[in-house]
C-alpha cells in the first residue's frame, strides 16, 4: 500500500465551507486504477485554525503517480486555487509506504 496525506490548516470560521467543498466535489477517484480508499479527517483547533488531513490509499506508488498525471486528477483539482483564502498556509503533502500490514 501507498498512503498520500495532505494536511490543511483551515482558518477558524472556514471549516464548514472547507468540508462542504470536499463533500460536494467529484474526486473521480473511484474510476482510477489502483485507488483503494479516501478519508477526510478533522483534527483539533488551535491558534486560529483547524487541522484537516486527506488520506488516500493506493495499491502502490506507480498507481498514485499515474493518478497525478491523469485527466481525472486535473478535473478533480480544477478550481482548487480559488479556495485559497480559507487556508492558513499551503497544504503539506506527505507520503508513506507500507512496512507492515495487519488485517
Amino acid at each position: 500500500m501507498y498512503l498520500t496525506m495532505n494536511r490543511f490548516r483551515v482558518k477558524s470560521g472556514s471549516e464548514e465551507a472547507f468540508e462542504d467543498m470536499w463533500v460536494s466535489r467529484d474526486s473521480h477517484l473511484k474510476t482510477v486504477d489502483g485507488f483503494v480508499s479516501f478519508y477526510l479527517m478533522k483534527g483539533e483547533s488551535a491558534d486560529g485554525f483547524r487541522l484537516y488531513a486527506s488520506h488516500t490509499m493506493w495499491r502502490d506508488k506507480a498507481a498514485f503517480e499515474a493518478w497525478t498525471k491523469s485527466e481525472a486528477f486535473r478535473r478533480a483539482h480544477k478550481g482548487a486555487k480559488s479556495s485559497g483564502e480559507m487556508y492558513d498556509g499551503p497544504p503539506v503533502l506527505e507520503v508513506f509506504e507500507t512496512v507492515q500490514e495487519l488485517s
